[in-house]
């Protein structure tokens, strides 16, 4: 009786009514609130693990090429360095000579093998962390992914272009949409990726596009890249 009473002098005292109504109001709003900061507080978080993961793999590359330039130069001098010493000697020391040219080869296979593990970069992950990133700056990414395996070669390009487009989508437009697709059929593999609100062309070809078409030539493939009804698109084709 008590709370009916109580509700009941409150119907008619407005300012009591107003009270509720700005209080509800209120705690509506910091609900909101709430939820948006967690949902920008979680996206940051992906957003850092993404971009960790990105420079994890690029250091994995640089540490490949560095690995085979030095060490696998060094191994091929001592192997010619051997066999020409093992020319100009003769008997124990000439077949000596033979069996250090034999494991500075053996090293160098091994080396070059370590180089290509460490080459292989998984395309689903790149594609994920690509899309983490993209979605931690306001991007919606949608991925298209064929449904058969590809070649680790292949798979390694793809996603270092990948990486390459992306990063121009992220410096180069004020972009609110991107699409990547990758396609194989007939033998090739098409990689394209598109995004909305590209900056205007400045005239010149960047350094990135210059890259990524410099690889592509090199494994058989072609690229394009331009804007076309408001799209800046990417396309790769290669040999699969």
């Amino acid at each position: 009786m008590t709370l009916i009473a109580t509700a009941a002098c409150a119907a008619f005292q407005p300012h009591a009514v107003v009270f509720y109504a700005v209080t509800i109001s209120m705690v509506v709003w910091l609900n909101r609130f709430q939820f948006w900061f967690w949902t920008v507080v979680k996206a940051s978080l992906e957003g850092r693990d993404a971009q960790a993961k990105l420079a994890v793999t690029e250091e994995r590359l640089r540490f490949s090429r560095d690995l085979h330039d030095v060490v696998g130069h060094s191994l091929s001098a001592i192997a010619v360095k051997s066999e020409l010493a093992a020319r100009l000697a003769s008997g124990p020391a000439a077949e000596e000579m033979l069996e250090v040219r034999r494991l500075a080869r053996e090293s160098l296979k091994e080396i070059r093998s370590v180089v290509r593990g460490y080459r292989t970069v998984d395309l689903n992950a790149e594609l994920r962390s690509v899309r983490a990133v993209m979605e931690a700056a306001g991007i919606s990414c949608a991925l298209e992914l064929p449904e058969t395996a590809l070649g680790d070669e292949v798979s390694t390009l793809l996603a270092w272009l990948v990486r390459e487009s992306s990063t121009n989508v992220l410096r180069h437009s004020a972009a609110t949409r991107c699409r990547i697709k990758v396609a194989s059929t007939g033998g090739w593999v098409e990689l394209t990726v598109s995004n909305d609100h590209p900056k205007p062309p400045s005239g010149t070809a960047g350094n990135g596009l210059a890259g990524m078409s410099e690889r592509v030539a090199a494994h058989g493939g072609a690229l394009t890249a331009g804007q076309s009804d408001g799209q800046f698109t990417v396309r790769a084709r290669i040999p699969a």
